[in-house]
């Protein structure tokens, strides 16, 4: 197991190094000038643009603007983003703890509703609470993120007024957080550390709706997939050997059928994490959530370079990250992996 885990470890700079050639790679589609506006921040710089370009060597070959790149950002300048108003590395060190926070709230609820959802509707294959299952599962599938968080916005925010529609805190807290010792970056539990449970609940009021989107999306891939496996393992010679033993069926369907059905979860579950942490673009975007999607969607719009290749960078780290450590769990999981 020692050796399965040093060698996926050992991996990660490599595959890195390869994403980043790539990345980078793809920047050279740009023309220099094009390529310069993230040096650029007054006016009077943008009138000397083409002095930027010498500068900088952007007219140089992709290996030596690649290694000035590479040294720039093994020294955390990620460059200037104009959607921001600030440098790239620090504008992603405010903002993520946004994003993270709102992945917390949603990605447990996705993975428990759609683990007992899917083994219940396999358990109850072909009857009426399968069949209600189901139809959340192609309700989930079919509707879209953005026509779901507007549907919540004018039930939620505009009818009844109930829930908050936009930002993380209110208007009136707003004053409030810059007496807050910060500890996380994650301003609920940072208002909790510092005895402010008023702050704290307006944050997590604020993160409903835009959980309740994600929840409502991407279980329903959950619940499909393991519903699937669940069925495919009730029917499996294992399971007829435990029932043929006199076991019981929660010792059956618990222990033997769902926790092989959980295998492939693994896989699916850290795809899911590494969408939300790399930013749910269009649920920040509908509910103005200051996380780093609002934030490179706007880059985009504005064709803020540094921005999103800052952005596609972060989002490559967490891939492989969050990647590597499925990849050791589904090890610990199925030891089959470990010989392969």
């Amino acid at each position: 197991m020692f050796n399965f885990i040093v060698r996926r470890l050992l991996q990660i700079p490599v595959v890195m190094l390869v994403l980043s050639i790539m990345i980078v790679g793809l920047t050279q589609l740009l023309t220099p000038e094009q390529r310069a506006a993230p040096y650029i921040r007054t006016e009077q710089q943008a009138a000397r643009i083409e002095q930027i370009i010498e500068s900088r060597g952007l007219r140089d070959s992709f290996p030596v603007q690649y290694g000035r790149w590479l040294s720039s950002t093994l020294q955390g300048d990620l460059g200037y983003s104009r959607a921001s108003g600030d440098d790239v590395i620090d504008t992603i060190r405010e903002r993520l703890p946004a994003t993270i926070e709102l992945t917390i709230l949603t990605a447990i609820p996705i993975m428990l509703i759609g683990i007992w959802l899917g083994t219940l509707a396999a358990l109850h294959k072909d009857k009426f609470l399968d069949q209600v299952i189901r139809v959340f599962v192609v309700f989930g599938y079919s509707l879209p993120t953005f026509v779901l968080g507007i549907l919540l916005l004018a039930v939620f925010y505009a009818y009844f007024n109930v829930l908050p529609g936009a930002g993380q805190v209110s208007v009136l807290n707003q004053f409030a957080l810059g007496d807050l010792r910060r500890y996380t970056g994650m301003l609920s539990i940072d208002a909790m550390l510092n005895g402010r449970w008023d702050i704290a609940w307006d944050v997590i009021r604020h993160m409903i709706l835009p959980a309740l989107t994600l929840i409502t999306v991407l279980s329903a891939q959950i619940v499909k997939v393991m519903r699937n496996n669940m069925l495919e393992a009730l029917t499996s010679d294992y399971v007829r050997t435990a029932r043929a033993k006199g076991l019981s069926d929660r010792v059956v369907n618990g222990k033997h059928a769902r926790r092989n059905a959980l295998l492939s979860i693994i896989t699916l579950a850290g795809f899911l994490i590494i969408g939300l942490l790399g930013g749910s673009l269009i649920t920040e975007t509908i509910f103005a959530y200051p996380g780093v999607g609002q934030w490179v969607v706007q880059a985009a719009l504005q064709t803020d370079l540094a921005a999103v290749l800052g952005f596609a960078m972060m989002s490559a780290v967490v891939v492989v990250v969050v990647s590597t450590i499925v990849d050791i769990l589904y090890g610990v999981v199925d030891p089959r992996v470990r010989f392969d």
